[in-house]
């Protein structure tokens, strides 16, 4: 393929997803990433696309965000990976909330035979990977259905997230930096992600390396609320992805890094057979326990509102450092 046809292919590409890494872009035209970085600088310089850490978006993609059909074809191997070991964080009969986004839905797959599980989401999507889950409660918050990403957002969800308290946060976003932490494109699913925030005990960032040193308009979680990030191995070759996870890790972040042999499947892995990077940290936080009460459950679905108000032995009572 000449280098014209390929630049018109990647423009395409970009043109139809809204951002591509540079991984998928060169097992698409058939080529290395070196030449697919060359192409990108190239077509950057004409003003056609921006570059970004690890992909392409179009211009002015500091504000824009993909749909779900769009983000749902990208860095697939990446976000399995990922599952995979943010899944192996759960243990039976703990109370979670899991945020809207492609990665946390590949992890509520892995959800599904956690016995005696409670997760809390505002999003459709986490909601129906877990509908069948025999010994898992689904919580719905409440709000107005943002159709772009299949997640409940406004005042009604936020509402519905006061007072409750659950061991872990499971959240994904635009775009990860040291200096800002975890942001998003969209105002409203950055408000709701601060009040899943607000009720968790510890935080999980969920972002693929294209994610690394991309920032974007609303911060929803400060660097120094992220208790830890589970992210893929960054090529060799990507020296800001590994400059930006040292800089996470000197901020107290604990960072667990998906080998290329890690395993994939539908259920979580035993911690044991995990395949994982975890950095050493300076002054590095605890991981709290968490586990609510006993479970057993079928399937429902409440509002998180209802959880709140009843009983929550479930629940874990967990307070923030």
């Amino acid at each position: 393929m000449f280098a014209a046809e390929r630049r018109q292919l990647i423009l395409e590409m970009v043109r139809a997803n809204g951002a591509v890494s540079l991984r998928e872009l060169a097992r698409v035209v058939q080529t290395s990433e070196v030449t697919v970085r060359r192409d990108v600088r190239a077509l950057e310089a004409e003003g056609l696309l921006d570059r970004r850490h690890g992909g392409a978006v179009l211009p002015g993609g500091f504000t824009r965000e993909s749909g779900f059909p769009q983000k749902s074809h990208l860095s697939t191997a990446e976000k399995t990976a990922i599952a995979d070991l943010a899944a192996g964080l759960v243990g039976e009969g703990e109370a979670i909330v899991v945020g809207a986004g492609t990665t946390t839905q590949e992890l509520a797959r892995r959800l599904a035979r956690v016995p005696g599980l409670t997760v809390v989401t505002n999003s459709l999507l986490v909601a129906q990977a877990l509908a069948h889950a025999n010994r898992v409660e689904v919580v719905m918050t409440g709000g107005t259905l943002r159709g772009s990403n299949y997640a409940l957002v406004g005042s009604g969800a936020e509402q519905s997230l006061q007072g409750l308290r659950v061991s872990r946060a499971f959240l994904s976003g635009s775009g990860l930096t040291a200096e800002r932490g975890l942001s998003t494109s969209n105002m409203l699913s950055a408000s709701v992600d601060r009040a899943l925030v607000q009720a968790a005990a510890e935080v999980v960032v969920l972002a693929d390396h294209t994610k690394l040193g991309s920032d974007t308009m609303f911060q929803t979680v400060p660097t120094e609320l992220i208790t830890r990030l589970v992210t893929d191995e960054p090529p060799v070759h990507d020296e800001r992805a590994a400059t930006e996870l040292q800089a996470l890790a000197d901020q107290g972040v604990e960072i667990t890094v998906a080998g290329p042999d890690t395993e994939s499947g539908g259920d979580p892995l035993p911690p044991g057979r995990q395949t994982r990077q975890d950095m050493p940290l300076p002054g590095q936080r605890r991981t709290q326990g968490g586990h609510g009460g006993p479970g057993g459950l079928g399937p429902q679905l409440r509002s998180a509102a209802a959880l709140a108000e009843g009983p929550v032995g479930r629940v874990a009572d967990m307070r923030r450092r």
